[in-house]
Parts: structure tokens; C-alpha cells; sequence
């Protein structure tokens, strides 16, 4: 029964090729297939649709009612194991490319049958800058084509460079492989142009897929747009799927590229929109009640992060999130160097009107990156591993004139150094050595799989590393651009926007950024040095000023955050249409443009549950001293008002037991947190507090912890909080880099353990886990919340390698806060999130209506 249950199924699949499930079914009764074989092949289809909906890998969020058909690649495919056999060519592991399958397998299910009567999708499918989202698509486009997709039309950025490496692209790998099945209307060396008779590009008879790769530029759309209507009577049996490559940029909220958009889609009766960005913040912030607009009704794709793709986290490091200890949370590699403030001048004006005429200085930080560019440059061909293009990126502005200022003084220095090495001169030799020794020091080459090299293996290779460098200036203005077609390159490539969406810069090592940017879309894709560094994975180095370098940290919170959001609505079975993904916002950067955040509102958040606590402390005395009155005035009020002292907590700890919330609120109105601890606002933890004591009757009573040191162990410092309770300081260092506008960051104020300094346990509360404290806490104190003071030496200096001494001019005073996990509902607040507004959103309508381009 199973091998006639197999060939029936055989045939189902090869009818699904011309019409929907439901027609094939249909077809095969009238073949006389038996009802009961016909259902056994209903119910296998649909746990194989379901097996892929509910994959673990990638997450995704879907449409509740969505119908699925795709369950992958079939022996007599073209596309996709065309596709496949080239990336096993080139070195791809078995798992992943397996990866590879399963998330175009994903994305492909979602899209909608090709023989539907019309159809409108809308989709959004989130990866990581630089991570693999043009193989993706490029694996999605392969599928659908060998499912009966037509045209293919991808919107590939606004820049010409990412046009044309996006095209050679997807040339090598669909049109070669099977050059018969497709027609291209693009080519690398020229954007769409309209071919005469459009009309014969869709006739019936004509089985080849159509490929464009086309700019989001207003004239090229234009002229697309007249095209497609020439062939209207066409199109209705032409299922075309759009890729919109780096979906945040152009298309959303502007004036003439997205109405442009919006005419192209519905000129499509059946088209399939698919958004791929690493940066989806605009996405998410479309207005998802307009039916006109792009939001991703009906699904949103998590990518995984690959295996060996430095994405900002790796780098940067992150801050904690809910339910999360900071000490298991990853500080990022330490190859991040500080470019100081006062050198920023020398490689960007200041103002607009020094722009003009602008030289820039090559010395200081800009010099050691240069030297330890040619450095990695040699260290590779020692190694011999890795692709053999080697480039090094300056992006300092926008502006072509001072990207084309760089280029005498960096050919001046070339030579320079080139003679001089030639020449044997023993003081550049030393510091090259001087650089080289330093930074291998930092990075241990063996925990990336890479042999360390020593500075004689590298000196003979120098000459020729220097030699070979081009100086690239890569901008609109410019005909000499980054060419990786020719042969192996290796270059210093100054530049701005053409460099910085989409691009790949093969091979890059070392970047010096110090662009001034306002939003968190366009930093984080300015980060050409997120990807792969096969070969070479202990060499990359980024310079830059602290306040970049905490934006970027900033950032990597915000996708972790934004992620598991995803992930969790899920798990939790929710729609696109159903829940908002939430946005940190930072008191210095835009989440994105102002445009497009015309539809954003603020997200609601409750602090039950949530453990927070201070880690950014200001220089400024005056508001130390403050914060240490502060605490002082609520251990003396607390033990006033008769706030029993547990007598069971160890030396250098205290705990005061039922505390009056007024006293807790009173502490919030005159302890000032620093503003950039956004979880720690004081209004917000106010009104919480508040709502929460008029709705439940709970957080009236609060315990107040000390957690400090023993005063008898040695060069520890006493503080005292009031007469009889004086604790040994603690000591907090900082995260490395400079103390930038009077900020410092230590990361970690509080530990597991002090969490749980008020709950009764018989094991170490060094090792219970944030779930079973919140367990403990839940049973124990339901309604009570924990408030932790800390006393921090201003002297601390670090037990870590990464990590600087304090440098406070008064101590510091810490405070960390516990919320029990309420019962029931929690009490939200408005919090310093937005996402998109759903309250217009009329959900059970929302399957018959079909969205198109957002027109503002």
C-alpha cells in the first residue's frame, strides 16, 4: 500500500505543477482515484506543509489562515540544484547548504500558488548585514522558477555598484546553468532599457522565465512601468515575484521611487512581494491598517545567524535583555580601536564650509590603521588561505570632494612607505613590528582555527603588500571603482553611500569610520565589515570614536531585541497583523528616517518580572554626590519608620525588610538615572509602581538591600549608608575606550546572587538561574519588590584585561531593581519603544485585501 501510496503522490506533485491542491485532487478523481487514497494523499501533503510552517530554523511569523502548497525541490528541478552544485564547487559545507534549502524552502512555501486566478503577498524576510540574504533570495528565485514563477524582477538598491554585482550574481548562478530557461532584460553594464514587443516576453507559448535587476530609481521605474503596460493583456497569466533587496531603503515613505513601486505591483494580478533587509526598522514601522502600503501582512522570516559571520554583537557586544545575566552576555572581540575626538577634524570638516578645499591629515589613528592594513595584506598571503582580495575601507563623510581629497596624501604615504621598506629603514620596520606584536597580542589567533604569525614571517612580504595596494575613491563622482571581477585586489577604498548598502567589499580587514549618522538603519548598513573573514577571522580591526563604538553596542541590543521578539510571537502563534515588534530608541539616534516614523507610536511595556539595573554613571561630581544623599536619605527613613533589619544576610550586606512604596518613590524622585540606562527611567518606574498599587494592591511594600564587601578585607574602602550600616566598596571597572561626554559604562552592576539576596533557599544563591529566582520570588514574594544599593569605589581598577579603571572624581552609587512577575494582567506603561500602530487594524478583513505601494 505505501509504494501505490508513493506513486499517487508522485502524480499529485507533478499535478501541482499546473494548478492549485485543490485542482489536483480534483483531477485525480476524475483519473478514479479512491477516496480513501486521495485522502491519505491530502493528509501527507499537509503534514509535509505543516512540517516546514513549523520549522525551527528559520522563525517565522505567518498569516494564522495562510495556505501553504511548496514542500521543496523535486529530482527534476533545474534551478535550485543548479545552484546548489555551484556552492558545493565552491568549498559550501553540507550543513549549510542544508540550511540554505530549509530557509528558501520556508520563504517559497509562503509565497502564494502560481496558479492561483490573482494574487497579491506581501513578505519580509530579516538576515544580518552582510550575512548571505542575496544567496537566499537567489535560492528562493531558483525554487519558484522551477515551480512556474514567469518574471522575476529585483529592486537592487539605488546605487549602480550593487546593480551590477547583484546581476552577475544571479547570472552565474540561474542563467548559466540553464541559459535556454531564461530571458534577461538587464545586463551588468546597463540598467532596464525597454526591449521592443513586451508582449512576446509573456505570450503562452513563451516557457523562458524573465529576469530584471533594475535600480529604485525614478526614470528606470518609469520606464518599467510603461513596459509592463504595453503587455497588460499578458500579464494575467505571468506570476511574477519581486525581491526587494534592501527593502528599507527608497521604498518606504518617499515621494517618488515608492508610489512608483506601488503602480509596477499592481499593474502584477498576480504578484508576490518579498522585502529582504538586515535593518527592517521602516518595515515595521509602515502603518499595517493602509491597505495601499507594504507592511508584511502575511509573513515575517527570521533569518538565523550563520555559522562564522561576524554580525555586531560579535564585535560590539550587547547589553543584557530581560531575564538575561549581563556576565553571560558576550563583551564582543577586542578588535574595536578608539579613534580620539580630537583627530576627527583631521579626516572631516567640521562644518559644510570647510568642506571646500579640505585636506585631510594622515597621521595618528589613521596612519596605524594604514600600517596595519598592509600588515593583514601580508599575513594573508603568508597564510595563503582565504580569498586573496584584501581591502580596507576610510568612510569619514559623504561628500565626494573630501573622499576625492584623500587621495593624494594616501598615494604620498604609499610611496613613502614603499621606498622605505624597500630601503631596509629600520624605524618603519619597528613600527610596523611595534603595531603588529600589539594587536596579535589582543586577539589570540589560535581561538579563531588560525596559525599566529610572527613579524619576521611578514617583513618580506610587505614590500610587495604595499606595491600592490590601488587608492579607490568610490563614489557617485568617480569612474575608478572597486573592481573584484579581474582578478585578485587589493586596495584602500574611500567612499561613502555607494559603499555603504549592499556592496560586498571582498576581503575587507581594516575599516576607519567616523561618519557622522542620525538613524539606526543607515549606521548599522554602513558597517561593510559585518560577514565572513574565512581565512583571516583574527585579523579584522575597526577604528572609530567611543561614541560609535557605544551606537553600534547600542544597536546590536536593538536586533537582538527586535529578533526574539519575532521569535516569540511565533511561538506564541501570532500574525504579522497581531502583534508590533518593538524598538529600542536611543536618546542620540533616530530608529529611522522621520519619514518613516510617521506611523510609529510608542510600545506599551510592563516591568513585571524584569530585573534592572544601573550600568552608566556620569564623571560629574556634583550628580555622584547626589545620588550617594539620595540613597543615604532611604536607609535613614527606612530604619525610622521601623523597616526591620534581617539579621541573616552575610557580613557586608544588609537587607531591610517592609519598606513602604513611599519611601521607594520618594528615593526615584531624588536619585537621578543616567539617560542612558532607558530601562531605568524614574517616571516610568514611578507610574508603574503606581498602577500597580492602585490595581492590585501590590508593590506597597518593598525589602532594601546593601550589597557590599566585608570592611576587613584588604584595600577595600568603607561607605556609610547611615550610622551602624557601613559596607566595604565595591569595585566596577569600565568597558574599554575613552570616557566620552562624561559617561562611563561598567556593564554589570548586579549579580544573580544579589537578586535573590531576600528570598530563603537551602541551596547557593550563586547558582539558582534567573527562572528558578523568578520561581522563588513568584512563591514567596508575589507582591514585594527588591531595591539594591551599591557602593562603588571611584578607584576601582579592573580584574580584567578588557576592561579600564573606573576614573570617577566621587563615588558612585548604584541601584538595581527586582519586580515580582504579577499573578494576572501586568499594568503597561508607554516605554521608550515605538512600533507600528495595530489599532486601526481590522483583522478578519484584513485576508481580502490586498496591499500594494504606501504613498505618502
Amino acid at each position: 500500500m505505501s509504494s501505490k501510496l508513493d506513486q499517487v503522490y508522485d502524480v499529485f506533485l507533478d499535478l501541482l505543477e499546473s494548478g492549485t491542491p485543490d485542482e489536483a485532487i480534483k483531477k485525480m478523481e476524475i483519473l478514479s482515484v479512491g477516496q480513501e487514497l486521495l485522502q491519505q494523499v491530502r493528509d501527507r501533503h499537509e503534514r509535509e506543509t505543516i512540517k516546514i510552517k513549523e520549522r525551527e530554523e528559520p522563525r517565522s511569523v505567518v498569516l494564522g489562515n495562510r495556505f501553504t502548497w511548496y514542500t521543496g525541490p523535486r529530482p527534476k528541478d533545474k534551478s535550485w540544484p543548479a545552484i546548489k552544485g555551484l556552492l558545493e564547487k565552491d568549498g559550501w559545507s553540507d550543513s549549510s547548504i542544508e540550511n540554505l534549502d530549509a530557509a528558501s524552502t520556508k520563504v517559497v512555501s509562503m509565497l502564494s500558488h502560481p496558479k492561483e486566478k490573482a494574487f497579491s503577498t506581501r513578505g519580509l524576510v530579516v538576515g544580518y548585514v552582510q550575512s548571505g540574504k542575496t544567496t537566499n533570495f537567489t535560492a528562493v528565485m531558483a525554487k519558484a522558477a522551477d515551480r512556474g514563477y514567469k518574471l522575476f524582477i529585483v529592486l537592487a538598491g539605488i546605487h549602480n555598484g550593487l546593480r551590477r554585482q547583484t546581476q552577475l550574481r544571479l547570472e552565474q548562478q540561474l542563467v548559466r546553468p540553464n541559459p535556454s530557461g531564461w530571458m534577461q532584460l538587464t545586463d551588468p553594464d546597463k540598467d532596464f532599457y525597454p526591449p521592443a514587443n513586451a508582449a512576446a516576453y509573456f505570450a503562452t507559448a513563451n516557457k523562458q522565465h524573465v529576469l530584471c535587476v533594475i535600480k529604485k530609481n525614478r526614470t528606470v521605474l518609469e520606464k518599467f512601468d510603461q513596459w509592463l503596460a504595453s503587455a497588460k493583456d499578458h500579464l494575467r497569466d505571468s506570476p511574477a515575484l519581486i525581491i526587494d533587496d534592501e527593502a528599507d531603503q527608497a521604498t518606504v515613505a518617499t515621494g517618488t521611487i515608492n508610489p512608483l513601486i506601488c503602480r509596477i505591483l499592481k499593474r502584477l494580478p498576480k504578484s508576490a512581494y518579498v522585502g529582504y533587509t538586515a535593518t527592517p526598522f521602516a518595515n515595521l514601522l509602515i502603518d499595517p491598517s493602509v491597505p495601499e502600503d507594504l507592511y508584511p501582512k502575511d509573513f515575517i522570516v527570521n533569518l538565523p545567524q550563520p555559522e562564522g559571520h561576524f554580525g555586531t554583537e560579535v564585535l560590539f557586544g550587547r547589553d543584557a535583555l530581560d531575564g538575561e545575566d549581563p556576565e553571560d552576555v558576550f563583551d564582543g572581540h577586542d578588535m574595536i580601536r578608539d579613534v580620539p575626538d580630537d583627530e576627527v577634524h583631521l579626516v572631516r570638516p567640521v562644518s559644510k564650509t570647510e568642506v571646500d578645499g579640505f585636506t585631510p591629515t594622515i597621521s595618528g589613528t589613521l596612519r596605524q590603521a594604514i600600517l596595519y592594513f598592509w600588515l593583514t595584506t601580508a599575513a594573508r598571503r603568508v597564510r595563503g588561505t582565504g580569498k586573496a582580495h584584501c581591502t580596507m575601507l576610510i568612510h569619514t563623510s559623504v561628500n565626494t570632494s573630501v573622499h576625492n581629497s584623500f587621495g593624494p596624501p594616501l598615494q604620498w604615504l604609499r610611496e613613502k612607505c614603499l621606498r622605505a621598506v624597500e630601503a631596509g629603514d629600520r624605524d618603519l620596520l619597528d613600527e610596523f613590528r611595534e603595531i603588529w606584536e600589539k594587536e596579535t597580542g589582543k586577539v589570540d589567533a589560535r581561538q579563531f582555527g588560525e596559525r599566529a604569525l610572527e613579524f619576521s614571517e611578514l617583513e618580506p612580504m610587505l614590500a610587495e603588500a604595499i606595491r600592490s595596494c590601488r587608492i579607490v575613491m568610490d563614489n557617485s563622482s568617480s569612474k575608478d571603482r572597486l573592481d573584484y571581477e579581474s582578478g585578485p585586489v587589493t586596495a584602500i577604498a574611500v567612499g561613502g553611500n555607494t559603499l555603504s548598502r549592499g556592496l560586498t567589499l571582498e576581503g575587507l580587514a581594516v575599516s576607519y569610520f567616523v561618519r557622522a549618522v542620525s538613524a539606526y538603519d543607515t549606521l548599522l548598513q554602513m558597517g561593510r565589515w559585518f560577514g565572513y573573514r574565512n581565512g583571516y577571522a583574527d585579523l579584522p580591526r575597526i577604528w572609530m570614536t567611543d561614541e560609535l563604538r557605544d551606537w553600534f553596542r547600542h544597536l546590536a541590543t536593538v536586533e537582538n531585541e527586535m529578533r526574539r521578539d519575532i521569535d516569540v510571537y511565533m511561538v506564541e502563534d501570532k500574525t504579522p497583523l497581531q502583534f508590533a515588534v518593538r524598538l529600542r530608541t536611543h536618546p542620540k539616534l533616530r530608529v529611522t528616517a522621520a519619514a518613516k516614523m510617521k506611523d510609529a507610536v510608542k510600545a506599551e511595556f510592563a516591568y513585571g518580572g524584569q530585573r534592572i539595573q544601573t550600568r552608566y554613571f556620569k564623571t560629574d561630581p556634583k550628580w555622584l554626590l547626589n545620588n550617594q544623599q539620595a540613597a543615604r536619605r532611604l536607609i535613614a527613613d527606612s530604619i525610622a519608620d521601623g523597616a526591620p533589619r534581617d539579621p541573616s544576610v552575610p557580613d557586608g550586606r544588609f537587607l531591610f525588610r517592609d519598606v513602604s512604596h513611599e519611601r521607594v518613590l520618594e528615593f526615584l524622585a531624588n536619585y537621578e538615572f543616567h539617560k542612558r540606562s532607558q530601562e531605568c527611567d524614574a517616571e516610568l518606574i514611578t507610574a508603574y509602581i503606581e498602577k500597580r498599587v492602585a490595581a492590585a494592591s501590590a508593590l506597597r511594600r518593598w525589602n532594601v538591600a546593601i550589597v557590599g564587601n566585608p570592611l576587613d578585607r584588604p584595600h577595600t574602602r568603607p561607605f556609610e549608608f547611615a550610622p551602624g550600616v557601613r559596607v566595604g566598596q565595591n569595585t566596577r571597572a569600565r568597558l574599554p575606550g575613552s570616557i566620552t561626554d562624561g559617561t562611563v559604562d561598567i556593564k554589570t552592576l548586579m549579580s544573580r546572587r544579589d537578586a535573590a539576596i531576600d528570598l530563603r533557599t537551602t541551596v547557593s544563591k550563586s547558582d539558582l538561574s534567573e527562572g528558578e529566582i523568578e520561581e522563588l520570588r513568584h512563591a514567596q514574594l508575589p507582591s514585594t519588590g527588591l531595591l539594591v544599593l551599591y557602593a562603588i569605589d571611584k578607584d576601582s581598577t579592573p580584574h580584567k584585561t578588557n576592561r579600564a579603571p573606573l576614573g570617577l572624581e566621587e563615588d558612585a552609587v548604584g541601584v538595581g531593581l527586582v519586580f515580582p512577575k504579577p499573578r494576572g494582567q501586568d499594568n503597561a506603561i508607554k516605554w521608550t519603544y515605538v512600533s507600528a500602530d495595530l489599532s486601526k487594524v481590522d483583522i478578519e478583513e484584513e485576508d481580502l485585501t490586498g496591499l500594494d505601494e504606501e504613498e505618502r
